[in-house]
Parts: C-alpha cells; structure tokens; sequence
C-alpha cells in the first residue's frame, strides 16, 4: 500500500526559504510514477504547484517558476525547495503520487492537475508572514 508522509513545514518571513519533504513507501517495484506538490489555502481550491515525472522531467506553475525546485531521490523522498517566498504562497502542501506513462502533450497539460493523482498525504502547513 503506497503511503506518503510530509514534514518540514513551518513558518517564515516574505523573502525567506523553507524546504518540504515527502516520504514515499510501498512503490511497486519497477512502475513508471510521478508525483507532485499540490497546495491549498484557506476558501481556495486545492492547486498544482510542481510536479516530476519518473525521468526527471519537471512542471511547474507559473506563480511559482523561478522560485520553487522539486527533486526526488533513489529512496522515493521528494522534497520542494521554496526561495523567495511570498504571502500569497502560505497554505497546506500536499504530496502526491500517481502510476503510469506519459505522452509529452498530457504531461504539458494534465501534470498539475489534482484527478491525475490517486495517492495523497496529510499534507504539512507552510505560513509565510508578510
């Protein structure tokens, strides 16, 4: 059974940096999957924030390029380095986690979008003060 856990949420101020992590168990063994940042604030919908497929390729959205980096590792820990923080980037930050290929139009279109994902976490609260 995959589960994934979050950590390293926190709070910190507009320009600063946090890093958030995700723990991944239970991966079949040799199945192509992606997994992704989603973020939700408090009245919002739950939104795509980045995402990395199984040969590294990466989205992300356009609120957060140049300022955000996913990465995972070989031990499946994906992590979301944030620099330059904003206020309007304070939320929950889910981890999530899917199976299959994709073709180079779906993952342009479809890589950030929450029904692609059939396994979430808890999720880990990140606030950033103005």
């Amino acid at each position: 059974q995959v589960q994934l856990a979050e950590s390293g949420g926190g709070s910190v101020q507009a320009g600063g940096s946090l890093r958030i992590s995700c723990a991944g168990t239970g991966f079949p063994a040799d199945s192509p999957y992606s997994m992704a940042w989603f973020r939700q604030s408090p009245g919002k919908v739950r939104e795509g924030v980045a995402a990395i497929r199984v040969d590294g390729a990466t989205r992300y959205a356009d609120s957060v390029k140049g300022r955000f980096t996913i990465s995972r590792d070989s031990a499946n820990v994906l992590s979301l380095q944030m620099d330059s923080l904003k206020a309007e980037d304070t939320g929950m930050y889910y981890c999530a986690a899917m199976w299959g290929a994709w073709s180079t139009s779906s993952w342009q279109t479809r890589a950030l979008s929450l029904r692609e994902y059939a396994y979430w976490g808890q999720g880990t609260q990140v606030t950033v003060s103005s």
